[in-house]
């Protein structure tokens, strides 16, 4: 009980500074493309289109959790030639929903992307995209308890809050932008570092109509880099990297995945079995396993907290899965894209 009053305390009496620093958050960022930058929409030189789900379950131990969940699909649009250009466009749509705390801190977003992909040789390739997203938030102020009402001996949920009742909403849009290099000189190795930057328009966000600086949401760059090598006839490393910052925040996660491809299903549909760890700098490490059916592949992933916060969520930091269906248009089902010598690890 006096845990979940020092939490529900908390959580209260930081309301600004958990609005600005709520923002999208997946451990499995590998799984959502266009959550790292747009440059990636529509990246997937085998494939013409992908649809995708992520659910993360974070804090389970603390008495409300943080609940993510975003649906996302991009698609293609020409490329697919077999010359040493094969240069073509990316679309795709991204819902993105997340609940937090007592109050129920909401954000609702829907985000547009673009991105075009020039094939600068038949090793290399410059992709550039941006997005532009319409976000919505909301709090509702009858969930909380705040300081106003401890009465000594407990928080009375009678006496007045001093605050706005019911539930407040904002509403806001925002731009981002990105670009990846890849560079992939064998069937083998490919390399890809990107970058992007999102709230490109600097918009504001407040519950009461206030349009100061600390109602500015900051500038947010980031930066990734992403390595494929076949180590061998059945073993592919996977190593790849995120860094992200905003306000003076920062977020590194690194780590590696390895495919391990299996034997063939009864009707020949290859299969990969995935495993893999990451680690959060300061905060958590992460474990992942998962399967890749043809063209369909499952993970799942879990934070293990290290951080000041271990003692209270008694380590439990979060549970992520994700889905992802990636498949070609009919006309072009058993082409071989030989122009783009990406590793094909099927």
């Amino acid at each position: 009980m006096i845990r979940k009053a020092i939490l529900t305390t908390l959580t209260a009496t930081t309301i600004s500074a958990a609005t600005e620093a709520q923002s999208i958050h997946l451990s499995q960022y590998y799984n959502a493309p266009m959550l790292i930058t747009p440059a990636n929409t529509g990246l997937m030189p085998d494939n013409d289109f992908r649809l995708g789900l992520n659910y993360r379950n974070q804090w389970s131990a603390l008495p409300v959790p943080y609940n993510t969940f975003s649906g996302w699909g991009d698609l293609k649009i020409g490329g697919n030639k077999e010359n040493d250009h094969n240069n073509w466009l990316g679309l795709g749509l991204v819902i993105y929903s997340d609940k937090a705390g007592d109050g129920q801190l909401a954000l609702t977003q829907i985000q547009g992307s673009i991105a075009y992909h020039l094939q600068m040789s038949t090793k290399s390739m410059l992709s550039v995209g941006g997005s532009a997203a319409t976000v919505r938030r909301s709090l509702d102020f009858n969930r909380l308890i705040f300081d106003r009402q401890w009465d000594g001996l407990s928080f009375n949920t009678g006496y007045a809050t001093g605050e706005p009742g019911g539930v407040l909403r904002d509403s806001y849009y925002t731009v981002a932008a990105g670009i990846n290099f890849a560079y992939f000189p064998s069937e083998n190795l490919y390399v890809k570092i990107g970058g992007g930057a999102t709230n490109i328009n600097k918009p504001l966000e407040s519950f009461y109509n206030n349009n100061t600086d600390a109602n500015v949401i900051k500038l947010r760059p980031s930066a990734t880099i992403d390595v494929l090598a076949r180590t061998g006839p059945i073993f592919i490393i996977n190593p790849s990297a995120y860094y992200t910052t905003q306000s003076g925040a920062a977020e590194i996660v690194a780590g590696t995945l390895i495919r391990t491809v299996l034997s063939g299903s009864s009707n020949g549909t290859p299969v990969q079995f995935i495993f893999g760890g990451f680690y959060r700098v300061g905060d958590a490490g992460i474990g992942a396993v998962g399967l890749q059916v043809g063209d369909i592949q499952f993970m799942t992933s879990y934070d293990m907290t290290f951080s000041g916060l271990s003692p209270y969520n008694n380590s439990y930091g979060a549970l992520e899965f994700s889905l992802i269906y990636q498949g070609q248009y009919g006309r072009n089902k058993g082409n071989v894209k030989s122009s783009y010598t990406c590793p094909r690890f099927n």
